[in-house]
């Protein structure tokens, strides 16, 4: 007996105890990702994007290079399209693609191995990461992927996107425009544009994850295992893309210039944003930003949305607890 007209049972009941009793359970653990996991979630997302993507980066590019003191080529996005069709054909809007698949699959492999590398050690006792941390791991992810990958890779890339608007290309593909460029101008040609690289993708990253990790937080509420569908994972890296877009832009243009044919003429980072604000004013650092727009929200959200259902595909067929 404990207390009145209490009875303690000395046999274990045959029936489940009440739900209501268990409500007030802490919620369970979020369950971390293991980084070989991202690592291979990563990069095939990187691959499957950039494919479908590539013509919105190759006309931001080209208008990014597009300097108002030469004259300006192109009038607009559509003029820049029309051009290119006319005097290279469709697969003109595609130059350049090889360096970037080559490169978006270990770019995306590093930045999501990186960011779940050390989100699982930022992450509370419960697996919950709050939102400055994960800015700060997107910070991380986002330096380490320029240094490794994006800077040699972006450099080849605008590099050739340039060559084209020449009256004679001289790269003839891939694997010679990157031998051309070291035969010219050694390994640190592959480099060019280095700080403000770092400076964008770290940024990027910083933004992006930033966003993301925080609309994830608040549509999971107290859930950590809340299930997200890909609209609701598409729809979140769309927001987490534009923001980037907006955040960066000047960032990014100042790199397209120092990666350019035209390098040559910026002493540095910073003398190339003088440069720019000197001669074409503050609007130039903006230059691009609608085809940029479209090409990074329709990417973030394709990276996110291939990135958590091939990641989910692995947690069945890898077991890593």
């Amino acid at each position: 007996m404990q207390g009145r007209g209490t009875f303690i049972s000395p046999f274990p009941s045959p029936f489940p105890r009440p739900r209501c009793l268990a409500a007030a359970a802490p919620a369970g653990k979020a369950k971390l990702t293991h980084p070989g996991k991202a690592i291979l979630a990563g990069g095939l997302a990187g691959g499957i994007e950039i494919c479908i993507t590539f013509p919105t980066e190759y006309v931001k590019t080209q208008l990014q290079l597009d300097e108002r003191a030469n004259p300006p080529k192109y009038r607009g996005i559509g003029d820049c399209v029309k051009q290119t069709v006319q005097g290279h054909g469709v697969k003109g809007l595609y130059r350049g693609l090889s360096s970037l698949v080559y490169g978006s699959i270990p770019k995306s492999a590093v930045r999501f191995g990186v960011f779940e590398f050390l989100s699982n050690r930022a992450r509370d006792e419960n697996g919950r990461l709050d939102s400055t941390k994960g800015l700060l791991c997107g910070l991380g992810a986002g330096i380490l992927e320029a240094v490794f990958v994006v800077c040699p890779m972006e450099t080849v890339k605008v590099k050739f996107i340039h060559d084209q608007t020449s009256a004679n290309p001289k790269y003839k593909g891939f694997y010679h425009g990157v031998r051309e460029i070291i035969n010219a101008q050694g390994i640190r040609g592959t480099y060019q544009g280095l700080t403000a690289t770092v400076l964008k993708q770290g940024s990027n990253q910083a933004i992006r994850f930033y966003v993301m990790t925080s609309l994830k937080n608040w549509y999971k509420g107290d859930n950590p295992d809340k299930a997200m569908n890909p609209l609701v994972t598409g729809t979140f890296g769309a927001v987490a893309g534009a923001a980037s877009v907006f955040g960066n832009t000047p960032l990014d243009v100042i790199k397209t210039r120092m990666q350019g044919l035209e390098a040559h003429k910026y002493k540095s980072t910073l003398d190339c944003a003088l440069k720019i604000m000197r001669h074409e004013g503050l609007a130039a650092f903006y230059k691009g930003t609608v085809p940029r727009l479209g090409r990074v929200c329709l990417d973030v959200a394709i990276v996110f949305i291939i990135y958590e259902e091939v990641v989910k595909v692995l947690n069945v067929v890898w077991k890593t607890d």
